[in-house]
């Protein structure tokens, strides 16, 4: 069957409506982000201002919006409401609205209505990892902590995307990349790990292993370049906070942060800039 509306086509009404779908999933990922962490349910109790423990009426929980009208204060007691609230909201939807309009561009032509669902299944196993990526990062920035009900479950979630896209599909050459990136990543960190014990934790090894796949997925260019990049990005972000006396070389940084910096690096740029290097010296990947 012919697919009339191939991805590359429909790449700015994808955009629009996944960066609104990002700003919903951003509102839920406040509430993970501060729960979490504390062992909380993500269900019950329902939110409530800190302050007066008022629960928030559904129009004060429209994201973004109700932060704007509410001007940043709880409409009961005058509590002010952190700005990174709104913040995270509109930057998961422009996180969303990039990775669906960047992966509908860059995405080959997709001809049957097959490799069309297989295309959709791919960019939602992305928007996944988007929507991870601002709940580690911020985890770990708030507490150092990658936390298991994130990270465990993202193995379960982009594995049964990629596998069901490569059976849509009909392609399992990136299905078999993506899950040796995956255990060569993992290992490679837990050498780190048990090399280094006071530098890299366990939490490190086990969100490597999820970054692994969506790079192995990319292509093995993107995987030596995302992998690459994490140390890159994090070294310049240590260096700079030695030369502002902000830290010293005993200080503990959080290092999920900029693994996933460089996982999404690697994945939008990676087997281009391995190309690129490859060219130097007359080379061409095979």
């Amino acid at each position: 069957m012919e697919a009339r509306c191939p991805l590359a086509e429909l790449a700015l009404p994808v955009a629009v409506m996944a960066g609104i779908f990002g700003l919903l999933i951003g509102s839920f990922l406040n509430v993970v982000v501060y729960r979490v962490p504390a062992g909380m349910s993500l269900i019950s109790p329902p939110s409530a201002c800190p302050q007066c423990k008022s629960r928030i009426k559904p129009q004060d929980n429209i994201p973004l919006l109700s932060w704007m009208f509410l001007r940043g204060r709880c409409r009961n007691c005058g509590t002010a409401i952190s700005p990174r609230y709104p913040l995270v909201e509109a930057g998961t939807a422009l996180a969303f609205a990039a990775v669906a309009l960047v992966g509908s561009l860059m995405s080959p032509r997709l001809d049957t209505t097959r490799q069309v669902t297989s295309g959709l299944l791919v960019l939602v196993a992305y928007l996944y990892l988007a929507a991870i990526t601002v709940a580690l990062a911020l985890i770990d920035i708030d507490v150092h902590k990658l936390p298991n009900a994130i990270v465990l479950p993202s193995y379960l979630v982009a594995g049964v995307l990629f596998v069901a896209a490569s059976v849509v599909g009909g392609d399992y050459m990136a299905l078999v990349r993506s899950g040796v990136a995956m255990a060569a990543l993992a290992f490679f960190y837990l050498v780190l790990a048990l090399a280094y014990p006071g530098g890299m934790g366990l939490g490190d090894v086990k969100l490597a292993g999820v970054i692994g796949l969506y790079l192995g997925w990319s292509g093995w260019g993107a995987l030596v370049v995302g992998a690459l990049a994490a140390f890159l990005l994090g070294g310049i972000y240590s260096v700079v906070l030695l030369v502002l006396k902000r830290a010293n070389r005993r200080s503990g940084i959080p290092f999920g942060p900029w693994m996933l910096a460089g996982g999404w690096l690697g994945v939008a740029a990676g087997n281009a800039i391995a190309l690129s290097y490859l060219s130097l010296f007359g080379l061409t990947a095979t």
